[in-house]
């Protein structure tokens, strides 16, 4: 399914573009963000370049990315925002999701 609605998963104009410089050095490929149980928080992001697609994937298409959620993350990351940030202490993509109560100053593990 691809999809970009206000109930699912946002992508900023500067993730976007990074990421489509990331996929075309690693073509053919796709970037993976899943939610996965750990981190000082209790969840934790992860990205992760695949190529494959499964049936059950929500798929986000901006500007030469394609991002792929599957259907456990995303119930995690609905109306949440990816993002690239670029500062001095460094670049990463940074998640910014309503469902989370708390984050950990890593930016990377939350709780719900």
């Amino acid at each position: 399914m691809t999809v970009e609605t206000a109930q699912t998963v946002r992508v900023s104009d500067r993730a976007a573009k990074r990421i489509a410089e990331i996929l075309k050095a690693e073509s053919p490929a796709m970037l993976r963000v899943a939610v996965t149980g750990g981190g000082c928080s209790g969840f934790q992001y992860n990205f992760t370049l695949d190529d494959r697609r499964a049936d059950d994937d929500l798929v986000i298409e901006k500007d030469g990315a394609i991002i792929l959620i599957d259907s456990v993350s995303l119930d995690f990351l609905k109306g949440a925002e990816i993002d690239f940030v670029d500062d001095l202490i460094g670049a990463s993509f940074k998640v910014n999701n309503p469902n989370a109560t708390s984050s950990c100053g890593c930016g990377t593990s939350f709780s719900i």
